[in-house]
């Protein structure tokens, strides 16, 4: 068992202070609105709102929703891109005490009216451009009201009495501010994740979880980047546990501006970071590729960067040390999972970096490889097994999913499903992932729920869905389909169904047709054979 330990290449601590303080998100913001209140909160062209002013119109969007009949604990689902008034919104909700359900804005119809009954959200906030998904499941759900961010400039006819334009939680009240949230108990958000076992369900972290995890991240870079002088990009999908803690929570921690963008294009990104002085990039790898292979990428001063945050899937060391040379940054690589608040491990940036590794342990993190078949054998170093982890960043569990919380949370240690090593100097690697998960352009993507999807057309008798290379994206998704007796089919008829129903990243991008699947004796798909077909 190997505990966080943060120490340079001088055995000096990295950590400032070697308790956790405590507290809830609500002080977390109320610290920032204090300490930075000239500072800017957010800087996006010509859009700017120091951190004085977040404090002000998050108080009163809390207190509107109360108005609106909202109380502790209840369920605000956010359905936004990465927006200012995305960060506004989280804020807004977990000062209330209520918990923030954050939701892909890729979502299909079928996929968000899951998430809204599962989570038993009571109101939505979301933008027009997402606003008709909204409507064609709105009657099937337990939803009071939407309230609906103007992104666009078409008009919008508000005809259903329950959807109210974003203007009406900006009306003046006196703010609110919950005087009763229990840390320990309490959620700040319900996020949802396929889990270790690939079933959608929502991850209860509470305060104490979201504020601790915090607080282990801004330890990591507490060396590099200072309070009240730093400007984050954030392309991160806010929506995404990682996304959510790197691009929102750490950035108020430290008194940074933020830059959010809604979506990427490398261009676009690389002009952001070069006019708005950007120093803290978190980013994935997939990110730090299309950036790098730009042709033009020389014709961009990058120098402002400092740290360069990665995650999500291992970065190339030779993407890694292409970007570092380009732009004299530091990059850190971690490596976290939601049901963690997400992150647990972290590498040094002042020691040699290790290729592969995901780093140490974060600060008051234990971590453990045990074996693979039982999960009670602790394993040595270069002994392979599952990865287990013990923290204050830990979920209470899954929402309503008792027998999955049993599973994956034992005796306090929270069950990962990764295979993993570590070695003599502690250094932890990830050498095979959650079963059959793919990443698809940092987007976790879990077989089963294609799966699922493919055995609903009526021609399909069988289905599989592996993880197929990509220059660009990491990976695609592949599908292998066995169709019915008697039927025929083409590839762009089963991708167009898809298309209907999965969010785009979810969707096969090559069918290819067999006449079987491979399966073991048991009837169990061979996945790793499907690899080797070409």
């Amino acid at each position: 068992m190997l505990t966080g330990r943060w120490t340079d290449v001088n055995n000096v601590p990295l950590v400032r202070e070697n308790v956790l303080k405590p507290g809830n998100l609500q002080t977390l913001l109320s610290e920032a609105v204090t300490k930075f209140a000239d500072k800017l909160a957010f800087k996006i062209g010509d859009f700017k709102m120091t951190y004085k002013e977040l404090g002000y119109i998050t108080s009163k969007i809390s207190g509107n929703l109360r108005l609106y009949g909202l109380e502790k604990q209840q369920r605000v689902l956010i359905f936004l891109p990465n927006t200012p008034q995305t960060v506004i919104a989280i804020w807004s909700v977990v000062i209330g005490d209520c918990t923030c359900v954050m939701t892909n804005p890729l979502y299909s119809e079928s996929e968000l009216l899951h998430q809204i009954t599962d989570s038993d959200s009571k109101i939505i906030i979301t933008c027009d451009l997402l606003l008709s998904k909204v409507k064609a499941v709105l009657d099937k759900t337990q939803v009071t009201d939407v309230f609906v961010v103007k992104l666009s400039d078409e008009e919008q006819n508000y005809d259903n009495p329950k959807i109210h334009p974003w203007e009406e939680l900006l009306k003046d009240n006196r703010g609110y501010y919950c005087k009763t949230i229990n840390p320990q108990t309490d959620l700040a958000f319900l996020q949802y994740t396929g889990g270790t076992t690939g079933v959608s369900k929502g991850c209860m972290i509470t305060h104490a979880n979201a504020l601790a995890n915090c607080q282990q991240v801004c330890a990591m870079f507490t060396k590099y980047l200072f309070e009240g002088q730093e400007a984050f990009i954030c392309v991160l999908p806010y929506f995404h546990s990682y996304g959510l803690m790197v691009s929102v929570l750490f950035p108020t921690m430290i008194g940074a501006s933020q830059t959010p963008l809604p979506r990427f294009s490398p261009k676009s990104f690389l002009a952001t970071i070069q006019k708005e002085r950007i120093t803290a990039m978190p980013s994935a790898p997939s990110i730090f590729n299309a950036c790098i292979t730009q042709k033009d990428i020389d014709n961009y001063d990058l120098s402002s960067l400092k740290v360069l945050i990665s995650g999500s899937a291992p970065l190339s060391l030779a993407s890694m040390q292409a970007f570092e040379k380009k732009t004299g940054a530091k990059i850190s690589e971690g490596y976290g999972l939601s049901e963690a608040s997400p992150v647990t491990h972290f590498s040094n940036m002042d020691l040699p970096k290790k290729e592969g590794s995901i780093g140490l342990p974060l600060p008051f993190t234990e971590a453990k490889i045990v074996d693979v078949e039982y999960g009670i054998k602790e394993l040595g170093p270069g002994e392979q097994g599952e990865l287990c982890i013990r923290g204050p960043q830990v979920m209470l569990g899954y929402y309503n999913q008792k027998v999955e919380t049993d599973l994956v949370i034992r005796d306090g240690w929270l069950y990962t499903g990764d295979i993993a090593r570590y070695d003599e100097d502690g250094y932890f690697f990830i050498t095979d992932r959650k079963k059959d998960l793919i990443i698809c352009g940092g987007y976790n993507v879990y077989p089963r729920e294609v799966e699922e999807v493919l055995y609903k057309y009526p021609k399909i008798r069988e289905a599989a869905v592996i993880g197929s290379k990509s220059e660009t994206r990491g990976e695609v998704v592949k599908a292998f389909v066995v169709l019915k007796e008697g039927e025929t089919a083409d590839s762009k008829e089963i991708i167009a169904y898809c298309r209907q129903n999965l969010a785009n990243y979810k969707v096969p991008r090559e069918v290819v047709f067999m006449d079987n699947l491979p399966k073991s004796a048991v009837g169990k798909i061979l996945r790793r054979q499907l690899q080797d077909i070409k």
